[in-house]
């Protein structure tokens, strides 16, 4: 009688630690999952951006004649952009590509905010209903931007805090879970910060 019981004993410990594990390994692969829908939203917006830059370099190209340097490092660092976003948006999962994504975007924004200063100089060019179309396009996709990020690096947080506790730590790496996600900062955002953007409202 006494050994039934022991094995009953080991036998509802072991179901229990068995479905514990599983519930570790489906939390994980749901967090994963969470992060990487967050990233899908993040690039909506920035390939929105990223269509609507060309139509900018464009439409300024018409009045900026002395200032095809700034439209060429708008459209340069714009198709850099383009083809980091194409590479993370394969593996949002990937420091190497979330971080470089963050860097070219970075660089992006700063060459976007270099053509606003520069812009200051053509007021024909602010008066052009075009250019305020474009305008409030473009402020309306940055706010869809910050909030798709900040969305996406919640929930990247909330992965690597979990990946980080007590047990799961101990068994993540098996799992197929073996390093933090990346949060995605952009490159120079101080600098960002700091530059001046024009208004064409």
């Amino acid at each position: 009688m006494s050994g039934t019981f022991f094995w009953i004993i080991f036998i509802s410990v072991l179901s229990v630690l068995t479905l514990y594990v599983i519930g570790l390994y489906n939390q994980l692969v749901s967090l994963r999952n969470r992060f990487k829908n967050a990233f899908s939203q993040i690039e909506v917006q920035l390939k929105r951006r990223h269509d609507l830059i060309p139509n900018l370099v464009e439409t300024a190209k018409a009045y900026m004649t002395h200032e095809r340097g700034t439209l060429v490092e708008v459209t340069e660092a714009r198709n850099v952009a383009a083809a980091c976003l194409k590479l993370a948006a394969a593996q949002p999962g990937s420091a190497t590509s979330i971080a470089q994504l963050g860097k070219t975007e970075g660089r992006l924004n700063t060459a976007v905010d270099n053509l606003n200063v520069s812009l200051e100089e053509y007021p024909q060019l602010y008066a052009s209903e075009n250019m305020m179309q474009l305008s409030d396009e473009m402020t309306n996709t940055e706010n869809r931007i910050a909030y798709a990020r900040q969305f996406f690096n919640d929930a990247v947080m909330d992965y690597n805090i979990f990946r980080q506790k007590f047990p799961t730590v101990l068994m993540a790496e098996a799992f197929g879970h073996g390093s933090d996600a990346t949060l995605l900062e952009f490159a120079d955002s101080e600098q960002i910060k700091n530059v001046p953007t024009a208004s064409f409202t």
